[in-house]
């Protein structure tokens, strides 16, 4: 793939081209004097202490289990065995400095949590340690809303929030909802040794280890490098990536990510390595590919088997960022219901590396603003490899204005094009593309179409008012006018039943993103 991943995938053949936790009981000592009894709370049915910390006022010799008895520093909330259904809250308004490294585990249905108290919310400040919150090799944890920071003196191997699994067996239930994560100078490294805002490695070489029930929802990662949320593994290795580190494959099963904004990242926005079922939702991306000299992506996965990436906004990508990708040992891939807009390298990357097998990708119902404007060697879909199969690029609108080439692939692979609006620049975008199949496409400011093209449409598509959408949600501008040629001309293609908007899928489709009732400027139901 890209540097320190495989060589050979992605950015190889573009430059050719162009064990589970025990946990230890809580303690069975009492309060100290005048501290109060721990409180005992309730989550779900779970039932723990509450433990404090006040980096402002605290002190660590007090009992630690009120507001009024808080310790001080993380180090001493690090020395605590955590229990199942323990919380651990940060006085909100504060800052602590270093790294909080909690001890001990949760359980099924009894997490220890870690949470802001007060009208604020608290700030860990790593002060360039090589992660501001660690979890390592523990598992059923929760952290929410707090904020975390970690700059340097000068880059280094950094996260914001590391959860670090090495020779662990499977680690469950991980859950950050809420939290930001922001200033993070890491080095320009996705794998190994990667930095980040938030990040989930299964390490290690003698237990195989993965993850199981990963959420991350709701939070914001800003200004971070080199990856906004990320999940690696070093446990590779299966017929689909037979040359990948490890001995085995071990899957990340439960992982969601969704509702996050992800800005101003040096590298890549989101990636899923060795995901199972994985959902990547309704997140937007922007501004990434900022600063790193590699290749990046907005959202993608890696070795990943049936990947969904639904309803992202995905805008801003640096050159060469590219917006999303079906890349190496990816089975089953499906990106739909997507919004790109302004990514300098383009839309769409397909790649396999040598002995990977990628395969069973689709992508539909997507629409693409502006992509690859002005990119000279890539296009807004490309790819410099060869060998992925059955690959499907169904009832997307693409519309590039300045992209000099709507499509760039340089080698064979297996890709069928069926209603897509492709619309170009006004002098002219070509396809350089001699392998893949187009059917029932409709091509505006094309002077020459793809060769293996069949049931195609020319001319203007009659869009609302394209060019005018910002994000996912304000994209109505790409329905169809009354009288479009694009109304009712494509063929029948498997689909989930509804488009870009909502709208059900009739029979006979239109080509494009589009399938409801045409000329509206409102709601487009």
């Amino acid at each position: 793939m890209r540097r320190g991943i495989v060589p050979g995938s992605v950015w190889a053949g573009l430059i050719a081209g162009a064990a589970l936790f025990v946990p230890a009981p809580a303690s069975a000592a009492g309060p100290a004097h005048g501290a109060t009894a721990a409180p005992r709370h309730v989550i779900g049915h779970a039932v723990g202490t509450t433990y404090y910390v006040d980096c402002a006022a605290g002190d660590d010799s007090a009992a630690g289990t009120g507001p009024g008895t808080a310790w001080r520093t993380l180090a001493k909330a690090g020395s605590r065995v955590f229990a199942p259904g323990d919380t651990l809250r940060l006085r909100g308004g504060t800052t602590c400095t270093g790294t909080l490294a909690p001890r001990g585990s949760g359980s099924p249905g009894m997490p220890v949590t870690i949470e802001s108290y007060g009208s604020d919310t608290a700030r860990i400040d790593g002060g360039g340690a090589s992660a501001a919150v660690l979890l390592h090799n523990v598992q059923y944890y929760e952290l929410k809303n707090i904020t975390v920071t970690n700059t340097g003196a000068a880059p280094a191997q950094r996260a914001g929030i590391r959860v670090l699994l090495e020779d662990y067996g499977t680690g469950h239930h991980y859950v950050l909802s809420h939290v930001t994560v922001r200033d993070v100078n890491g080095t320009d490294d996705r794998y190994p040794n990667p930095s980040g805002g938030i990040l989930f490695e299964a390490g290690g070489a003698s237990v195989p280890t993965g993850f199981s029930d990963v959420h991350v929802t709701g939070s914001q990662v800003s200004h971070v490098d080199r990856v906004g949320i990320g999940l690696t593994s070093d446990w590779q290795r299966r017929a689909e990536d037979p040359t990948g580190p490890g001995t085995v494959f071990v899957p990340a099963d439960g992982v969601v990510i969704d509702h996050n904004t992800v800005t101003d990242t040096g590298g890549d926005g989101i990636v899923v390595f060795n995901g199972r079922q994985a959902k990547v939702e309704y997140n937007t991306v922007s501004r990434y590919n900022m600063r790193s000299k590699d290749y990046n992506i907005g959202a993608f996965a890696w070795n990943s088997d049936h990947t969904l990436f639904a309803h992202n906004t995905v805008t801003q990508g640096h050159y060469p960022g590219i917006a999303f990708a079906v890349e190496g040992g990816n089975t089953g891939t499906v990106y739909e219901y997507n919004y790109s807009r302004d990514n300098e390298g383009g839309f769409l990357y397909f790649c396999q590396a040598d002995g990977q097998i990628t395969k069973d990708g689709v992508v539909r119902y997507n629409i693409s603003q502006n992509d690859a404007a002005g990119a000279k060697d890539f296009g807004l879909i490309s790819s410099y490899c060869t060998g992925v199969a059955n690959l499907h690029i169904d009832n997307n609108t693409f519309y590039a204005p300045d992209a000099p080439s709507m499509v760039k692939i340089s080698q064979s692979n297996q890709v069928a094009m069926r209603n897509n609006i492709f619309v170009g620049r006004s002098q002219g975008s070509d396809f350089q593309d001699p392998y893949s199949c187009y059917q029932h496409n409709l091509f505006d400011h094309i002077p020459a179409l793809p060769p293996h093209n069949g049931h195609s449409v020319t001319g203007d598509p009659l869009l609302v008012a394209p060019g005018t959408a910002t994000w996912a949600g304000d994209a109505n501008g790409y329905a169809l006018k009354a009288g479009s040629p694009a109304l009712y001309a494509g063929t029948p293609v498997a689909n989930d039943g509804q488009d870009f908007f909502g709208n059900p899928v009739p029979g006979n489709p239109s080509i494009g993103a589009f399938q409801g009732r045409p000329q509206y400027r409102g709601p487009v139901r």
